[in-house]
């Protein structure tokens, strides 16, 4: 299988557009007009721009933190300055999840958020003076200017404490009686007495947001339960939809689930113990067809313990089997995004650090065909 995926790659990149690679720190920890950035976010425009999202923090996981982006319309080699999309004071606006409409052109950004006074484990275990509330705006200029974000109604149920969506990115639908569906993946608490996990009396599930028509009403999926938050969606071959997920159910693995029905309803939770990882959020793409099939891509920071070792590794058979990898970066290293280039490149948004695995913010591309060569594609910042 692998010297056949090379030959497909190889043919893949000879397809005429000139592919350079790009490798750009966006955001640097003790820089710029924050202390600190985290939660990356990447995605394609139908204008072919990139969109690089990100938290910018004064401190830790609360508090005062701001939706920040940054633009490239050259493929990732070069990006503008940087611009708020959402500063409300004190509060926490986070958890980028941006969904392009390619029918309509309208970038939706899903986010999400609380008081900068309350931290997460108090709205878990709903001791906070607020709660965490869903929010959205968008653009219809490629990401220069974005509507005021609104609160959206009907996608939280009244008893889940902890909301936040992906972070990563949505995607719309291309195949089957769904087609041109809007979904984004999210995640939430939830009251669960039985409990095992370190969030008990309370547990971790997830779920997705769906639009029909175009981004004028979201509707919510069933629930994703247990022990699974931090979640993405891709589209397999034959339409069906699969959630991979940050697990909490002691298996040090991504855990999975799947959709039939356009995301409306999910599988029991599974784990793909190919997948391996201490808990963490992760990214999951269909790069797109190539000779020997539909290329899927992952990333995340593949150790049992800590954070560390970014890695891509690649399927051919829906996400069944993850059949070759790549080391991005063998240092300290945590979230991550994938998105493929308007030039065909392979784009990855993480963190990473020499000193810590926050310590960055940076883009790296590259042509598919590196994932098969031998060493790691990143040696130093």
């Amino acid at each position: 299988m692998k010297v056949m995926a090379i030959i497909a790659l190889v043919t893949l990149s000879a397809t005429g557009k000139c592919q350079t690679a790009a490798d750009v720190v966006l955001w640097r920890q003790g820089e710029g007009n924050h202390n600190n950035y985290r939660i990356p976010s990447v995605i394609l425009t139908s204008d072919g721009s990139l969109l690089a999202f990100c938290e910018g923090r004064e401190g830790g996981d609360a508090g005062d933190i701001d939706l920040l982006l940054r633009r490239s319309t050259d493929n990732g080699l070069t990006w503008s300055s940087e611009t708020v999309v959402w500063d409300d004071g004190d509060n926490t606006c986070g958890n980028p999840c941006p969904v392009v409409d390619h029918l309509t052109g309208r970038i939706w950004l899903f986010m999400t958020w609380n008081r900068g006074t309350d931290h997460e484990r108090d709205i878990i275990g709903k001791t906070s003076a607020g709660t965490r509330l869903p929010y959205v705006c968008y653009s219809d200029d490629d990401g220069l200017t974005w509507s005021v974000p609104v609160p959206v109604e009907g996608i939280k149920e009244p008893s889940w404490g902890w909301y936040a969506t992906g972070p990563g990115i949505g995607i719309q639908i291309r195949r089957g009686v769904h087609a041109g569906r809007l979904v984004v993946p999210a995640n939430h608490s939830y009251d669960d007495p039985h409990g095992k996990s370190e969030t008990a009396p309370y547990g971790y599930g997830a779920h997705v947001i769906y639009s029909d028509d175009h981004g004028k009403s979201w509707h919510m999926s069933q629930p994703i339960r247990p022990g699974c938050n931090e979640s993405q969606v891709t589209e397999l071959a034959e339409g069906t939809l699969l959630m991979n997920m940050r697990s909490y159910n002691g298996m040090y693995c991504r855990a999975v689930s799947t959709s039939t029905d356009g995301g409306s309803t999910w599988s029991q939770v599974e784990h793909d113990l190919s997948l391996v990882e201490s808990k963490c959020q992760a990214s999951i793409l269909e790069y797109g067809p190539v000779d020997y099939g539909i290329l899927y891509i992952f990333s995340n920071p593949a150790v049992p313990a800590g954070r560390k070792n970014m890695t891509i590794k690649a399927s051919f058979d829906n996400c069944s089997t993850w059949s070759n990898s790549k080391l991005v970066f063998s240092g300290p290293s945590a979230y991550s995004c994938l998105v493929r280039t308007k030039d065909d490149n392979i784009g990855i948004l993480f963190e990473c650090g020499t000193k810590n695995r926050y310590q960055t913010i940076r883009f790296v591309s590259f042509p598919p065909g590196e994932i098969f060569k031998p060493g790691p594609l990143l040696k130093q910042l």
